[in-house]
């Protein structure tokens, strides 16, 4: 949540991210550990008064990541009544001795903007918040327990991202500026969560009209390299 103060951040309103990174072949995702509480949290702030609800969100994700140049999307709003009912958020502000005064307004009901973000997770070194121990990647398949509704958000990020595969994943940075048609599929069947066939998955993509071949990767025997591909901007 970084630095926050009830005068000069709209109050009710937050935003939750699902920051999806690619490596070792695993689909990952960003959390924050929460100083001296063992509670997880995706990384979300506060929008300033004076702020737009986009900036306000690449300037807490270049905070996170040190990126600038992030691909977010805007999924879904999460507005349940019960989101702030958990006594997780009074633990957090308790642990990092917050004055409660100043800072009563994060305890009342609060409605979330979701963002998903793909950057590439090898490019990144994580960095906490005020309030956080630490900021670490995860496998998609073996996250800790997350605060408030944060898992149903991580889900119905993944969803969104799933149902539009095809259009989202061009010109984003889960992989290098140019990659093997291997580990394009790669990054598919992570974040689909299944095994898809060479050739089909391969005619798909060359079909889609949104790759540019390069020259071939050559590690080894000539006849075995790959080639390079990169997606038309």
């Amino acid at each position: 949540m970084g630095v926050i103060g009830g005068n000069s951040h709209l109050n009710h309103l937050a935003y939750d991210c699902v920051i999806f990174g690619f490596s070792d072949g695993k689909l990952k995702i960003l959390i924050l550990e929460y100083f001296d509480t063992g509670l997880f949290a995706l990384p979300g702030g506060f929008i300033r008064i004076d702020e737009d609800l986009d900036e306000a969100v690449k300037r807490g994700l270049s905070e996170r990541t040190g990126l600038k140049d992030i691909y977010l999307e805007q999924f879904y709003t999460f507005g349940a009544a019960r989101r702030n009912q958990t006594g997780e958020m009074a633990a957090i502000l308790k642990a990092n001795r917050s004055d409660l005064s100043k800072l009563g307004w994060i305890l009342e009901r609060m409605v979330s903007v979701g963002y998903y973000a793909l950057i590439n997770a090898e490019e990144v070194e994580p960095q906490p918040d005020s309030l956080s121990d630490s900021c670490k990647w995860y496998d998609i398949e073996d996250l800790p327990k997350l605060i408030q509704d944060h898992e149903e958000i991580v889900n119905k990020g993944l969803s969104v991202l799933q149902d539009n595969l095809d259009k989202k994943l061009q010109g984003v940075n889960l992989l290098p500026e140019k990659f093997t048609m291997n580990q394009l599929q790669k990054v598919y069947e992570a974040i689909l969560g299944e095994k898809l066939h060479r050739g089909a998955f391969q005619r798909k993509m060359l079909g889609l009209g949104n790759l540019e071949r390069h020259e071939k990767k050559f590690s080894g025997a000539a006849h075995k390299a790959p080639f390079l591909y990169s997606f038309k901007h």
